[in-house]
Parts: C-alpha cells; sequence; structure tokens
C-alpha cells in the first residue's frame, strides 16, 4: 500500500485538477459520497440515532457538507455545526455549504467558544460524530475553537458516541503522526486517494481507528508519475517476496548462513538467532562462538553446526579470530553478526577489522550495533549490503540523539542514515521503519506488545540472516522478515494474549507463517 504526505497529495489533487481536468468539485463529491457509503456499511444503527457533523472552513468541512448532504437525502436526521463564519468558505467549501443551505438542512453556525458551549449537549448528544474540522495540511499546534471542538468530540466519544475522522482525525499530523496539542479519537477514519504516513505511524495510528481509503478518482497514472517511495507491508508485499520452495529442494538450494554470537551469559541470543534462521528456511546455519561456549551450545542446539572461535580471557570473541571467521566465510551465503557478543574491547576491535572484509551480505545487530558507536564510518567501506537492526536505543547511541528525538522522527531519521551509509536500516518499534536509500521507505504492519520480551529482536535477525542466506535481496529480506517476526508474534497473542509470549515461541511459529504467506499465492 503506497503512503503519501501531506504535500504529496496535495500535489496530486494539484495535478488532477489542473491537468487532467476533473474539477476539485467532483473529488470533493466522490470524497464525501465515498465517506458516507462507508459510514452506512459500519454504522447505520448510530446513524439512525442522528449524526452529528462537525465542520471547520476548509476543504475537510466541505467533505462535511457533502456527506451531510446524502446523509440527509437518504433520510437519516443529521446536524451540520459549522466552526466559522459562512462568508468565510471559499472555493469547492463554498459551493457545497451553500447547497446543504438550499436544502435547508439544520445548521448551526458557531464563532465562538461561548457558543460551542451552548451546543455541547446536541453534538455530544448524538449516535454519530462525523469529524470535519481539519485536514492533512495541520503543521501547527491546535487550540481556541477548534481545540475545544476536539476536547468536546472526544468527551462525546468517551461518552458512548461513535467518532468518524474525514480524511484524518482532527489534530494529527498527517507526515509524522505527531498530536498537535490535542487530536480525535475516531473509531473510523476515511482518507482519500492514499494513506497517509501519520495515519501508519504512533502516535497517530492510534488515533485513526479503522482506516479505510476511499478512491476519489485520481488517475492511476498521476500517481505513478509522482514515484512515492512509502509503502506500509501488507501481506500482499510480504506474499510477493517469499517464494515456494521447489519439490525436488534440498538443502544446499537454501543457503548457509554463519551466525556470530553470544559471550559468558548470552549464549541464549546466539541460540535463537541461529535457530531462527533455520525456521526461515535456511538450509544450512553455523553457528561461530568462542571456545569455552561450545559445549553449552552443542546441547541447546541440535540442527545447528558449531565453530569453536578464539576467546579473551573473559570468555567473548578474540582479535585473532579474524583469519578463521574469514576462513569459515568462505562457503557462506551471508553473515549474522551481533546477538550476544559483548562490546569488549577486543572484541569490538575484531569485528571493526572485519566488517570492511566481508563480502557477503549481512545483517548487524544489538552489540555488533554498539560496536559501531562513534566509528559508523566503517560502513562506508563495506564490500557487501549491510542491514542494521537498532532499537530506539541503539539508535540513539549511534546517531548521539535521545530516545525521544529517535521517536519523535523515525522516518526521516531512518531515511538519513540508510542514505548517509548506504545500508538498509530496520529502526525496531511499534510499526518498525526499514528504509533502503534506492527503494525508500516500508512501515510494518505487524507486530505488538507481545513482542515486548528479552530475545525477540535476536528472532528477528535470523529470520533475517535467514532469508539473506537463501538469496533474497536485502531490502526484501527486511520487508519480508520485519512482517513474519510480526505476524508470529500476532498469531500467538490472538490466541493467548500479548503477555508472557517468549521469544523461542515466536521462532517456532515461523514455520506457520512462511505457509500463510505461500497459500496466498497458490
Amino acid at each position: 500500500m503506497l503512503l503519501a504526505s501531506a504535500a504529496q497529495m496535495q500535489q496530486l489533487d494539484k495535478i488532477t485538477i489542473e491537468e487532467v481536468g476533473i474539477p476539485g468539485v467532483v473529488l470533493m463529491e466522490n470524497a464525501g459520497k465515498g465517506c458516507t457509503d462507508l459510514i452506512l456499511k459500519y454504522f447505520p444503527a448510530q446513524v439512525s440515532s442522528g449524526t452529528a457533523i462537525v465542520a471547520g472552513k476548509g476543504n475537510n468541512g466541505g467533505d462535511g457538507f457533502v456527506i451531510a448532504r446524502w446523509l440527509h437525502h437518504q433520510g437519516f436526521c443529521v446536524c451540520v455545526y459549522l466552526l466559522a463564519d459562512p462568508a468565510s468558505l471559499k472555493g469547492d467549501a463554498a459551493i457545497n455549504f451553500e447547497i446543504i443551505r438550499r436544502l435547508n438542512l439544520p445548521l448551526v453556525i458557531i464563532t465562538d467558544e461561548t457558543e460551542l458551549d451552548r451546543q455541547a449537549a446536541s453534538i455530544k448528544g448524538a449516535g454519530l460524530i462525523v469529524d470535519a474540522i481539519l485536514g492533512t495540511g495541520l503543521t501547527s499546534e491546535v487550540g481556541g475553537l477548534f481545540g475545544r471542538a476536539i476536547d468536546l468530540i472526544n468527551a462525546g466519544h468517551e461518552a458512548g458516541a461513535t467518532v468518524v475522522a474525514v480524511d484524518i482525525p482532527s489534530g494529527l499530523n498527517a507526515d509524522n503522526g505527531r498530536i498537535m496539542g490535542r487530536c480525535v479519537n475516531a473509531d473510523l477514519t476515511v482518507t482519500f486517494g492514499l494513506a497517509k504516513l501519520g495515519q501508519i505511524v504512533f502516535p497517530g495510528f492510534s488515533h485513526v481507528g479503522r482506516l479505510e481509503v476511499v478512491d476519489i478518482s485520481i488517475p492511476s497514472a498521476v500517481v505513478a508519475a509522482q514515484k512515492l517511495d512509502c509503502r506500509l507491508i501488507t501481506t500482499k508485499i510480504a506474499a510477493g517476496i517469499i517464494k515456494r520452495k521447489a519439490p525436488d529442494s534440498h538443502k544446499g538450494r537454501y543457503g548457509h548462513l554463519l551466525v556470530l554470537a553470544g559471550s559468558p551469559g548470552k549464549t541464549g541470543a546466539a541460540a535463537m538467532t541461529a535457530q531462527s534462521a533455520l525456521r526461515a528456511g535456511a538450509g544450512l546455519v553455523t553457528l561461530g562462538i568462542p571456545a569455552g561456549l561450545n559445549p553449552a551450545m552443542d546441547a541447546k542446539l541440535t540442527e545447528v553446526m558449531t565453530e569453536s572461535l578464539p576467546q579473551t580471557d573473559q570468555g567473548t570473541f578474540a582479535p585473532d579470530a579474524l583469519q578463521p571467521i574469514l576462513t569459515l566465510l568462505g562457503n557462506k551465503g551471508a553473515l549474522a553478526l551481533g546477538p550476544g557478543i559483548s562490546t569488549h574491547p577486543d572484541t569490538a576491535g575484531l569485528i571493526l577489522r572485519l566488517l570492511p572484509e566481508v563480502t557477503v551480505p549481512m545483517v548487524i545487530d544489538a552489540d555488533g550495533l554498539n560496536i559501531l558507536n562513534g566509528h559508523l564510518d566503517v560502513l562506508k567501506s563495506l564490500k557487501a549490503k549491510a542491514v542494521l537492526t537498532p532499537h530506539p536505543g541503539e539508535m540513539a547511541r549511534l546517531l548521539d540523539l535521545t530516545v525521544h528525538d529517535v521517536q519523535y522522527n523515525r522516518i526521516e531519521l531512518a531515511r538519513r542514515f540508510a542514505s548517509d551509509y548506504g545500508v538498509v536500516l530496520v529502526l525496531k518499534g511499534a510499526r518498525t521503519v526499514v528504509a533502503d536509500p534506492d527503494v525508500g521507505i516500508y512501515i510494518n504492519s505487524t507486530g505488538g506488545p507481545a513482542l515486548s520480551a528479552g530475545g525477540t529482536g535476536d528472532v528477528l535477525a535470523g529470520i533475517l540472516g535467514g532469508l539473506l542466506a537463501q538469496g533474497y535481496a536485502p531490502i526484501q529480506a527486511a520487508v519480508a522478515a520485519t512482517w513474519i517476526h510480526g505476524r508470529a508474534a500476532d498469531m500467538l497473542a490472538k490466541d493467548r494474549g500479548d503477555t508472557g509470549i517468549l521469544a523461542t515461541e515466536i521462532s517456532d511459529q515461523v514455520p506457520l507463517v512462511f505457509k500463510g504467506l505461500v497459500e496466498k499465492t497458490t
């Protein structure tokens, strides 16, 4: 699913109107009628109890006028509450306001907070409240009359009214999902043309409710010409990446992954990464481990091969492991590096020397990322494509920012990092962001609170490494692995809730997710 920013959507509207020749009033009519149809589809009982349409003076309000007309036309009781002087209306919104005025639809003009307070009981008492106040162009915090109206709609929602947002919940930034002071809490958001970035990421996502996209007749050729590069990772996208295994398959056809992971007390990270690579379909997995940990790993793992490597006095990877690792990589298809390796100075030195010598695609996770802190220029000397998988804390350390800074600007930070260093970046978290310097941005649609447990990142690294070993392109592996990882957790949470699900259980669920994806393509 393509995603648009506010500016991109405005440009699509502009080209459609000025170059294609479809009048803006036609787009507004399509938007309002499409929204009306969805309101009646999902909330017929609420509409029968009366609808309050709270409208601003822009095109969002104009969409609300069209909705009011269609509901009135179909015999429903509807009242429009206009938060502006009608004389301030312009263009298509003014045209549609004049239509509802001539039809004598119930209409209340509200130009100050005192009048809004007088109408509060009527608005809150409606079975359905339609938010048509502010559209996708909002860039400043909401206050004054509009702010009070948003608070009133939310109070109605808490009292039991159903709320439908027109295009976007008022108060939500369409580009980044930030709440501009306050924001409508919607049960349904009906957006037009394309979904907007801010509706997909948090915190905006939590205000949108069910999201429906209405085709308002912007030509597909116009959309294609804009070369939009942000997408939501859907089942269709993930299924389009994963290939069905051939009937005459054997392990040699599905790659050999080398995993470098583990240190004293962190053998679980190594085991989960290696095992998850097998769950993702890798033909063979070899785990490189500090020599002293080899007996423990042999006991933990059955299907994974192990290689003992030189270790420091503290039991971590030693500098003289470099040549043995390069030798191991000689017949491998990919490398997964970092879970549980520690940031011991000798180990860090080894990794910084190793990375520029690797010639196969790799995923760098956990302590591998922490070792890069202060040494990001190493990424510019890589011979092979790398996929980095930081959580917000790791990303903050890499960029010398706070976690708040990272979470406040996830999409643009991910895009800039991928471009600056020529890597695929998987910025984990609610609505994980995948950034590629050539392809653009993908935002994951799966995963939830069930992933908030230790070890789930190791499972993702393993899935990703397993796909890289099988020959999937780094961006394909990152997109598919992120979706599969989240979907596995969602499937478990559906039956058992979000609490107490173990990372190893998520790994065990992965084959079922693959089964579902393959079935989608047959």
